[in-house]
């Protein structure tokens, strides 16, 4: 599968595989540090480690572009907290602020949901208490009593 283009000419946005190591990433990547979030700097350590380049079947890193600007990063990674390779995982979601409440947050997640539903039965997220409804809003169901997940979309069936 080559790498996948979408675009949402009403607000000039590019939706496209991503490699973290360029300076448009570094940027946002110091914008969210600035926020207290770590997710970013995770997912640069990952890269430039090795342990997570969003290579195995069906993984996949998103970036939106807004002209030359990365407006928001999303990625997708086989779930590391469940054993086998049918979990999902949405990692790493970052919407750069002056790009926030537009819609870009869901087209980086409905791009995610896109793939996942194509390589995994289920797709996971751990999301912080203010983005519960977020999710909720894009099809996923709350979960209660998993350390890893706060909200599950399950792929089938009547999905």
């Amino acid at each position: 599968m080559g790498a996948s283009s979408e675009a949402a000419p009403e607000i000039g946005y590019v939706i496209k595989r991503l490699r973290p190591t360029m300076p448009a990433f570094d940027a946002l990547r110091r914008e969210s540090r600035s926020e207290g979030y770590w997710m970013l700097v995770r997912l640069a350590d990952g890269w430039a480690s090795g342990r997570n380049k969003f290579l195995k079947r069906g993984e996949a890193l998103f970036g939106a572009w807004h002209g030359r600007d990365l407006a928001g990063v999303c990625g997708l990674n086989i779930d590391p907290y469940f054993e086998g390779r049918d979990h999902g995982r949405v990692r790493h979601l970052f919407v750069s602020v002056p790009h926030r409440r537009n819609g870009l947050g869901r087209m980086l997640v409905e791009t995610v949901i896109d793939r996942a539903r194509r390589h995994f039965a289920v797709l996971n997220t751990r999301a912080p208490r203010e983005a519960f409804v977020f999710y909720e809003r894009l099809g996923f169901h709350r979960v209660e009593g998993e350390e890893f997940v706060t909200h599950r979309m399950i792929f089938g069936k009547g999905s």
